[in-house]
């Protein structure tokens, strides 16, 4: 029998935290012995829901073509995020394991609704504002009687439908699913450090507070794992998606836009017509043309993009075509231009004044710190792995978001013949 996996990505931990985590009780067991990678280099933007696809398919957004959390749509309201399985175009590690015959279970893994392949799935969706009508919700997106049987169990967490009572909710649906199915793999994603992160900032106090709430989370599945007597054939990874960096203001390029006649506005802020649209990644912004094979308009646009960041009061720091890109970042997509935060910047997606908006809690590219920038920039994310088929106290100085896969793959002795990324080898025991 292989080893069991559990995965807990912990959106947007990053390396400087390790020194607190050395102090609390959880996270130093788990430390202990354990190794890891000193700098992981993310992909390109450094969002949420591409980087979590890159980590269980080891390809890059240009192959998987999860290029954002949202689909490409105006007038944004409620936005909707890429929630379904099926926008996936790689293969991931849930179907290279079924392919062993090896189970898998997730809970609130970006990216996995009505995944065919996932053996026991409670999958990060559109959730309701409040509890009610919360398990039909997870009906609908493929939780079948069992794991509604947990969520209804688990329910009463939930006092809030909002971080830290999502968390909560996650780690305890986690132990019942390893209670009740043992499951070979489990996926799991909180987010209330990077939801504080984005509220507060990237290093203060009450981020603090959230680091330190979530050394139950790893305590909790270590200690299920030793009343199942399967500790020691556990492997545990404790890993995040990307960083963060501090924001001094929220600028809409939609709104330059507008103003240059690539968007007709009408008088409530709402696009009735358009040629060119900025679609904001937080710390980046992917350019779309109406028309992409209008040159005229093509030009123009690139023109007032470069003059933007030239005149360095605009928030963009660099400006490159999809060719360029996909050459620098293995990013494309049906964009014709991306733009970079000057490091100070986050993009709004409004096109209707003020040019220079507030800071709010409304979303992630509107908070007092955000992500989506160049994944050299900033602290990096996470990657600590210990249990039997990994080496103990090992450092491995680089590797990549992309590498995760692979590595999951190795030990597991499955099948990503399509990952960009390679085995981290140094870590796994021979």
């Amino acid at each position: 029998m292989k080893n069991k996996l559990i995965i807990l990505s912990a959106d947007a931990m990053v390396t400087e935290d390790l020194d607190l985590l050395s102090t609390l009780p959880g996270y130093r067991k788990y430390l202990q012995n354990s190794s890891m990678v000193r700098k992981v280099k993310s992909i390109y933007p450094t969002v949420t829901f591409p980087c979590h696809v890159t980590m269980m398919t080891g390809t890059y957004p240009n192959k998987h073509e999860v290029t954002s959390n949202f689909p490409f749509v105006m007038n944004e309201s409620s936005m909707p995020w890429n929630w379904y399985a099926d926008i996936n175009k790689s293969k991931d590690i849930f179907t290279a394991c079924k392919e062993k015959g090896l189970t898998t279970a997730t809970v609130f893994w970006p990216v996995t609704c009505n995944h065919k392949d996932i053996d026991y799935m409670i999958p990060e969706f559109n959730k309701p504002m409040s509890v009610e009508g919360l398990v039909e919700a997870f009906a609908e997106v493929g939780c079948d009687e069992d794991m509604l049987a947990i969520i209804r169990k688990n329910i009463g967490y939930l006092k809030k439908f909002k971080h830290p009572y999502t968390d909560e909710f996650i780690i305890r649906c986690a132990c019942d699913i390893l209670r009740q199915k043992q499951p070979d793999v489990l996926l799991i994603h909180p987010g209330n450090i990077d939801a504080s992160r984005h509220a507060h900032g990237v290093f203060n106090k009450k981020v603090d507070e959230e680091i330190k709430s979530t050394d139950r989370f790893i305590q909790m599945l270590m200690d299920v794992q030793e009343e199942l007597g399967l500790a020691e054939k556990t492997n545990f990874v404790l890993t995040s998606d990307h960083g963060q960096m501090d924001i001094q203001r929220i600028i809409n390029p939609n709104v330059m836009l507008a103003d240059y006649g690539f968007l007709d506005v009408d008088e409530n802020g709402r696009i009735v017509d358009w040629r060119a649209y900025c679609h904001s990644d937080g710390c980046s912004g992917q350019i779309y043309l109406k028309n992409p094979q209008d040159e005229n308009v093509k030009h123009r646009v690139f023109q007032l993009l470069r003059w933007m960041q030239k005149e360095g009061i605009y928030g963009i720091g660099e400006v490159f075509t999809t060719e360029e890109m996909n050459e620098k970042y293995h990013l494309s997509g049906e964009f014709s231009f991306v733009i970079e935060s000057d490091g100070y910047t986050s993009f709004g997606a409004s096109a209707q004044a003020p040019l220079v908006q507030s800071f709010c809690d409304m979303d992630y590219r509107y908070g007092r710190a955000s992500h989506g920038y160049m994944p050299e920039k900033g602290p990096q994310p996470i990657f600590v792995v210990k249990g039997p088929d990994f080496v103990e106290s090992v450092v491995v100085e680089n590797a990549e978001l992309v590498d995760e896969a692979p590595t999951y793959a190795e030990i597991l002795g499955v099948d990503l013949p399509d990952a960009d990324g390679k085995p981290i080898m140094e870590l796994i025991r021979k």
